[in-house]
């Protein structure tokens, strides 16, 4: 957070290109979390700024700045519709990531771009993002938006959180894990559409809805921004939705295997948009997620598929 004052703000180049003299006021995910440094011709450097507590670097992060190397080497007017990404190794938070792009084919419509994410002379992310020219077409037809509150009825995970560690009741380890969730500087907001009941584990549908959107400001501008703040934010809490018919299970490794996403329409990361998450199947120490990112006017702006090893263990009596 940048100290307050009356002085002037240095100019600073952010993801977009575009200069920006009020840099307190953008999103981070646009000032640091996105931001690559050149190195050369399609070859990027970038840093991590939120570490999950698995201590392995965030696959949302890696898949969102894979987007952004691959969105600087095409034109203004071609946009992100799909990507498809796989994680193969796990990332190391000590060191910086090199972005390598590849351009394997300018055509009129269709443009595409291969991405590698390398640490230690290693890939660790391949990513294969498309772009398109936009085109109108008679052919329009989508799902119908789940009927939930808006936004403005529901409160954060932050708000939650602070609710249940005012009751009396909460024993001294939930609040120990209520405690880090809320150290967590993740540069997205939350309001989930039925709140976790932090004190009973109870097996549930695997599904769930919440909004969410990028803190701070981002803007009109650009829509390949846009979608990469929404491959960031696609990522977050996203696998766990496998894991909610088994409160009696604890997660022993869960990472993410590949991640899928397709851009439908024009939209705005920081502000408030649905996130639909299913589980359709989970087996064989795997599980396979989708998603739908929604606007709040019902309009269908993303959707999503992951699959991620699910490796858990029985929770004792003690610990339920």
């Amino acid at each position: 957070m940048a100290e307050s004052g009356a002085e002037l703000k240095p100019e600073v180049m952010d993801v977009a290109g575009s200069l920006t003299g009020t840099p307190d006021l953008r999103s981070v995910l646009v000032t640091s979390v996105l931001n690559l440094e050149k190195l050369d011709t399609d070859l990027y450097r970038g840093k991590h700024h939120w570490v999950p507590r698995s201590q392995r670097l965030f696959g949302g992060q890696i898949v969102g700045q894979a987007l952004v190397a691959a969105a600087k080497s095409v034109t203004d007017h071609m946009h992100a519709h799909s990507l498809h990404c796989y994680f193969v190794r796990a990332g190391d938070p000590k060191v910086p990531v090199l972005y390598q792009v590849e351009r394997i084919r300018d055509g009129r419509s269709f443009c595409v771009r291969s991405v590698k994410a390398i640490q230690h002379g290693h890939p660790i992310l391949i990513c294969q993002a498309s772009f398109h020219m936009l085109q109108p077409s008679p052919l329009e037809h989508q799902f119908t938006m789940p009927s939930v509150p808006p936004p403005d009825a529901l409160l954060t995970v932050e708000e939650l959180i602070q609710k249940y560690l005012s009751n009396p009741n909460v024993t001294d380890l939930t609040k120990q894990g209520l405690n880090k969730i809320l150290a967590n500087e993740v540069p997205i907001e939350i309001k989930p559409v039925n709140p976790p009941d932090f004190q009973r584990r109870v097996a549930l549908e695997p599904k769930k809805l919440f909004w969410v959107r990028a803190r701070g400001h981002i803007g009109e501008e650009d829509m390949k921004l846009h979608c990469c703040v929404a491959a960031y934010v696609s990522d977050y809490a996203f696998l766990p939705t496998a894991l909610l018919p088994y409160p009696n299970y604890r997660a022993q490794f869960l990472v993410s295997l590949d991640h899928a996403m397709w851009f439908h329409s024009t939209f705005r990361s920081d502000e408030w948009m649905l996130y639909e998450c299913e589980s359709p199947w989970a087996g064989g120490s795997r599980g396979l997620v989708q998603g739908r990112l929604w606007r709040q006017d019902g309009v269908l702006a993303a959707s999503c598929a992951q699959e991620g090893v699910l490796r858990v263990t029985q929770m004792t009596p003690s610990k339920l």
